[in-house]
């Protein structure tokens, strides 16, 4: 085989190699940072007395989601929670509340929608065809009561005091007697009682999402066949010139 029939079946080898190396770089950072259903999950939780319904978004690409929660009856929407809420996940996870007061045993439907630029990702529910369902027993009641104790002031004792005439003056009438008294009594403060703070509100269902993956690893099936019969056809020129 000539020098420039060896160089140039090396070049298409290289070539073929770093194709394939870049196209499965290219799908595994696609497949990581792609918006999936799979990134949002639910849960039925007690923030003290009050009932909540809990929504994390661990989407690593922080793509906006738009999550909307909805009580079911027979399987149908009977009621949506609250008003939607916009959240921005992050690889650690993000978590919006709706607060609801849930029946143990009730289940909700929480919608998931997502959209990048004018493409839209995902708009289906978490956990399709399952939904949510609330624990078998109930938030605990706050029985708690404030105690007051009232502070009282004993009354005072009344006093009276009785003037003699004197000795020398037969004829002076005695003085009447005077008394006065007082009495207070005891003031009584009202006990006062601090309510609970209220919780926010929170919702969703179905599974699927959307995304470019199949197409990216399709390229990249591509060029790795294209790579492999670079590959081949240089190793077969070589062997062949060495008969």
């Amino acid at each position: 085989m000539s020098l420039s029939r060896r160089i140039a079946a090396r070049s298409v080898r290289m070539l073929g190699v770093t194709a394939a190396a870049s196209a499965l770089a290219l799908s595994a950072s696609g497949t990581a940072l792609a918006c999936e259903i799979g990134d949002f999950s639910a849960a039925a939780a007690c923030d003290g007395a009050k009932g909540v319904i809990t929504v994390t978004d661990k989407d690593a690409s922080g793509v906006p989601a738009v999550i909307t929660v909805f009580l079911e009856n027979n399987g149908a929407d009977f009621r949506q929670v609250g008003t939607e809420q916009t959240v921005k996940g992050s690889k650690k996870g993000v978590t919006v509340s709706f607060a609801e007061d849930w029946e143990p045993g009730a289940i909700y439907r929480i919608h998931v929608k997502t959209v990048k630029g004018k493409k839209l990702l995902v708009d289906t529910d978490i956990n399709a065809g399952e939904n949510l369902t609330t624990p078998a027993k109930a938030c605990a009641a706050d029985t708690s009561t404030p105690t007051g104790t009232p502070s009282s002031t004993p009354p005072s004792t009344p006093s009276g005091t009785t003037t003699t005439p004197p000795a020398e003056t037969a004829t002076a009438l005695p003085s009447p007697s005077e008394s006065t008294s007082d009495s207070s009594a005891p003031g009584a403060p009202s006990a006062s009682n601090a309510p609970s703070a209220a919780v926010q509100e929170s919702n969703l269902a179905e599974t699927g999402a959307s995304s470019s993956t199949g197409l990216i690893v399709g390229v990249a099936g591509a060029l790795v066949v294209v790579g492999g019969g670079a590959v081949f056809f240089g190793m077969r020129r070589r062997g062949s010139s060495h008969r």
